[in-house]
């Protein structure tokens, strides 16, 4: 009895898949993975990598997009329910946002007089989790590219670029994937009343303009360079989803517009700081970084003036004055909360700006600044 006793703790300390009970008579006996032959062990799946998960997603969120994209084209914002939980109150927001979109597309492109016809989108993903079975969690940059173009010419396409930031929970059922959540930067969160506007009379005098003949000087080509390179959404690929890492990005402090309509001016219009307009050591001067201390700052140094101010139905005649190198600022409330450099002008001459917060480039200046309570300051700026 004490040699068998003896053999199996020798088994046991010298092999890991050995394991050893006691019956109910107290005779032992071993037990081991080894040595079982009427049962198989299936392993536990081993959890996915981050980077395996990106893969994975990457396709599911550009489909999603596809989708959505198209259902904006189409203007048919129902096509969008199979992908929410629509009696899931957070769920039910995230569509009812996406239909509300789709509405403002709808209003803005009659007031514009023009059709989209093609838009298209690239994911990049930042970060992905699961963080319950079958629920993940995503942040991830998206670049939307939209054309369109006049009704009464419609050969000749014009283009631009939304960037906007994704928080997205995503729900495995069956094998689909529900939108269980969804926050992004919305670049239409003040476009959704354009009621009040008289379309006709708008459209109509859209449509008597087209593109002036114009060049930009040396300076103010530097200053447009800078910013479609520096954008967020550029058009070289090399340059997508960056800003300039020379400067510290504002977005999480409150917001980067007037920091990169400065950087643009400085940088690229070869503007010299000053005292009151300054960056230096990841900070910035008041006027460089905040939006109503840069309009302040560029119009009472005399390195800028007005063109125009008001309500879009008060300033849309004035806003073909604008040029590349110009700045719009937009006040809401009484105060300037964002500020867009004009870098080129459509096939109507219509001004487009680029900006960061969100990230736009060469996209029709009141884009997503539609509401009656927006006021519009246009700017001269003096190259």
């Amino acid at each position: 009895m004490k040699k068998n006793l003896l053999l199996i703790v020798c088994l046991l300390l010298t092999c890991p898949l050995v394991t050893w009970a006691a019956s109910e008579d107290h005779a032992y006996y071993i037990t081991s993975e080894l040595l079982k032959t009427n049962e198989q062990v299936i392993p536990a799946p081993t959890p996915l990598s981050e980077d395996e998960l990106k893969n994975q997603f990457q396709e599911i969120l550009q489909n999603l997009f596809a989708t959505r994209n198209k259902c904006i084209l189409n203007l048919d914002a129902k096509s969008l329910q199979p992908f929410y939980n629509l009696k899931l109150k957070v769920s039910l927001w995230a569509y009812e946002s996406e239909e509300q979109k789709i509405k403002y597309f709808k209003n803005w492109s009659e007031k514009q007089g023009i059709t989209f016809n093609g838009i298209q989108s690239v994911i990049k993903i930042r970060k992905i989790k699961e963080k319950e079975p079958g629920l993940f969690g995503i942040l991830f940059f998206a670049s939307t590219e939209f054309s369109y173009n006049y009704l009464d010419t419609p050969d000749v396409s014009n283009r631009f670029r939304l960037g906007t930031s994704h928080y997205i929970n995503l729900k495995q059922e069956g094998d689909q994937f529900i939108i269980t959540k969804e926050w992004y930067t919305d670049p239409f969160a003040d476009s959704l009343n354009l009621n009040n506007l008289k379309s006709d009379e708008v459209k109509a005098y859209i449509a008597s303009h087209k593109a002036p003949n114009y060049t930009p000087d040396e300076r103010t080509q530097r200053a447009i360079d800078y910013a479609h390179r520096y954008c967020g959404v550029s058009t070289d690929d090399n340059y997508l989803f960056k800003y300039n890492k020379d400067y510290k990005n504002f977005n999480p402090d409150g917001g980067d517009c007037a920091n990169f309509a400065s950087q643009i001016l400085h940088e690229g219009g070869k503007f010299k700081k000053t005292g009151a307009w300054n960056y230096s050591d990841r900070e910035g001067t008041k006027a460089w970084v905040n939006a109503q201390a840069f309009k302040n700052y560029m119009v009472h140094s005399g390195r800028a003036s007005y063109i125009a101010k008001g309500s879009y139905g008060q300033i849309y005649k004035a806003c073909y004055e604008l040029r590349p190198g110009d700045f719009v600022a937009y006040e809401k409330k009484g105060k300037i909360v964002h500020i867009s450099t004009v870098t080129g002008l459509d096939s109507k001459g219509y001004p487009l700006v680029t900006c960061h917060n969100t990230d736009r480039l060469l996209v029709p200046f009141d884009l997503g600044w539609s509401n009656s309570t927006i006021t519009f300051h246009l700017i001269d700026v003096h190259y």
